[in-house]
């Protein structure tokens, strides 16, 4: 079975229709062809998002339809690339609020860091997206100034949409914070992707998010 990543509206089309033949898939197979870690389709089989059982060997299968379903639901976000998507209307930096943006699956941290950006930085224009397709899609078009981005979210995870974002020119100036709820040792999957992106535990929220945020912000303030 060939489980190529999928990179466009195309390939989505072509490889999903040649890798799903089978009635069944392994969880690895679906994280390559979508192009997400192994532990966020985890999560999307748990959230109900695809449909997984385990055999007598305790080994997990997914439902080639409910994942060619999902396919055919976020086709149109998995072709939005940021470099094709238009950017925001030009703003000089200094002459606006800064804007953030918030890529968090949980209504709870949704809340939590919504609350501490509107008390620590009531200047700031907070945008929020649920999973990492729509994240891709709203990155590309808002161009945030700061974007905060959890790990494990469905559709693609942190560390895929964050290595896709490196890769563009447009986002090079884009200021990275990652949270989650990993500890280090979770995070080691990660690594690469996680270079020089600080990273705030879920736990440390309140202590050390408001700092990070009010310093990224005034850098790029400061920056000519």
């Amino acid at each position: 079975m060939d489980c190529r990543r999928i990179h466009d509206v195309k390939s989505v089309s072509a490889a999903a229709t040649t890798d799903l033949q089978e009635e069944h898939c392994t969880t690895l197979q679906v994280a390559r062809m979508l192009g997400m870690a192994v532990r966020s389709v985890q999560m999307m089989v748990d959230r109900g998002l695809l449909q997984g059982w385990k055999t007598p060997g305790g080994h997990r299968r997914i439902a080639r339809s409910s994942v060619q379903r999902w396919v055919d639901t976020h086709r149109q976000g998995m072709g939005m690339t940021p470099a094709s998507l238009p950017s925001a209307t030009p703003v000089s930096a200094t002459h606006r609020a800064p804007r953030l943006l918030l890529i968090e699956d949980s209504s709870h941290f949704q809340s939590l860091i919504a609350l501490l950006v509107r008390r620590e930085l009531p200047q700031a224009d907070l945008h929020i997206a649920e999973d990492g397709i729509s994240g891709l899609a709203m990155t590309g078009r808002l161009d945030p100034d700061v974007l905060m981005v959890d790990l494990l979210l469905p559709g693609i995870d942190g560390a895929t949409l964050i290595a896709r974002l490196r890769s563009h020119e447009q986002f090079k100036r884009l200021r990275l914070v990652v949270v989650t709820g990993l500890n280090a040792d979770e995070r080691k999957p990660f690594e690469s992707a996680l270079q020089q992106v600080p990273v705030v535990h879920k736990t440390r929220l309140v202590e050390d998010l408001p700092p990070l945020l009010k310093a990224l912000v005034t850098e790029r303030e400061l920056a000519p």
